[in-house]
């Protein structure tokens, strides 16, 4: 995927207010698909995450994360409220939520909802989680990598001292491809491999 940043952006901080967003760059898929890649998500596209989220047939999604709990057994507002920061990639011509990636502050290793974790998190620490989700329609189409790398340079502009790390089911081996590919190396510490709860972490 090829990403074009847009230039003159308005000044703004981050996390910015709920349901506002700023279209930050465009790109083009290896199939030629277009995009708009914005951070933040207006209440049209969090509506869209809503609905992704509740896709019981879905299996990837349904087995590996826990966004069935995060966004539809609760809301957006309330996860949006632990100073997340998403960024979203939206198919021009379908006006689809594609892709969504996001960030926020989090202790390292604190269990996500999908292992019986909180996601609490304090602003002040150095350490701040980051997920990835592509949706069904656009799998497969080698975007996820070159995303990854435009969002996390653009998000350590404005918390530049900050260390990341994820976790996942360590039986999610194409997310663990993608992170490993991106740099994430395995935190034996902080991870339950017992629990099937894989860390990974970058500097």
């Amino acid at each position: 995927m090829k990403i074009i940043p847009r230039d003159n952006l308005p000044d703004f901080s981050l996390p910015l207010p709920i349901f506002t967003s700023v279209h930050i760059a465009d790109a083009i898929s290896r199939d030629g698909d277009e995009f708009d890649l914005f951070v933040g998500l207006d209440k049209k596209y969090a509506d869209q995450l809503r609905e992704l989220s509740s896709d019981e047939n879905d299996a990837n999604l349904q087995n590996f994360t826990g966004d069935r709990r995060r966004f539809v057994e609760k809301t957006y507002e309330h996860w949006y409220k632990k100073n997340r920061t998403p960024f979203a990639l939206i198919h021009k011509q379908s006006d689809a939520l594609a892709a969504i990636i996001w960030f926020g502050p989090k202790p390292l290793g604190k269990k996500s909802i999908k292992f019986s974790g909180t996601e609490e998190g304090k602003m002040e620490s150095d350490w701040h989680t980051i997920s990835f989700r592509s949706y069904p329609n656009f799998r497969g189409k080698g975007m996820m990598k070159n995303f990854a790398k435009f969002v996390i340079d653009f998000y350590k502009r404005y918390f530049i001292n900050i260390k990341f790390w994820t976790g996942t089911d360590d039986r999610n081996n194409a997310f663990t491809k993608l992170i490993t590919d991106l740099g994430f190396e395995t935190d034996e510490k902080t991870s339950d491999l017992a629990e099937h709860w894989l860390i990974m972490t970058k500097m």
